[in-house]
């Protein structure tokens, strides 16, 4: 009998949007939610978080079965979806809400996101220095429920077609294979 192993882990790569669609679409992803995490305010609304004064990131949170879906694959994929050399940006989105960051879970997670960005740096994948922050967990603050699954509720949204649609067609046709 094979056992299922449920895992978290909690991303933040520019807009959570993205980042959420992409993993929902993945085998082995049991859920990815769009929330908040970082900063200080108890209870942020988007609102306050892209307001820049909260001090959250944007953040999507993912529950898988490791059994599945590996957290080292979990990390290529997030660093396939973002640039991780923009500081406290993607793209035209500007502010600490749209920092880099992976916050770890475990001490295991740690090694690992510390492993692939030095693997990374090593291997020159940027060209630019990579800034994503590597730090504990925090407490986590789902997003509004228009946040979640926001990209398939609204694929005509002007943003959603100018930047998230790009992001996913590179995203489907580079791990089509990990495709639910």
């Amino acid at each position: 009998m094979m056992t299922t192993t449920i895992e978290q882990a909690t991303l933040a790569g520019g807009c959570f949007w993205c980042i959420e669609a992409a993993f929902n679409s993945l085998q082995g992803i049991v859920k990815a939610e769009s929330g908040y995490m970082g900063g200080t305010t108890e209870n942020p609304s988007y609102e306050q978080v892209c307001q820049g004064n909260s001090g959250h990131a944007e953040v999507v949170q993912l529950t898988f079965d490791s059994s599945k879906i590996s957290y080292r694959d979990i990390l290529e994929i997030f660093f396939a979806l973002h640039d991780p050399t923009q500081l406290n940006r993607q793209g035209n989105d500007v502010g600490t809400q749209y920092r880099s960051a992976i916050f770890y879970h475990n001490q295991q997670q740690k090694i690992a996101a510390e492993q692939i960005i030095e693997q990374m740096t090593q291997e020159q994948t940027w060209e630019q220095p990579i800034v994503t922050e590597v730090v504990t967990l925090q407490k986590f603050y789902g997003g509004e429920q228009y946040h979640q699954g926001y990209f398939n509720n609204n694929p005509e949204n002007q943003y959603c077609q100018a930047v998230v649609s790009p992001k996913l067609a590179k995203f489907r046709k580079k791990f089509a294979e990990k495709l639910k």
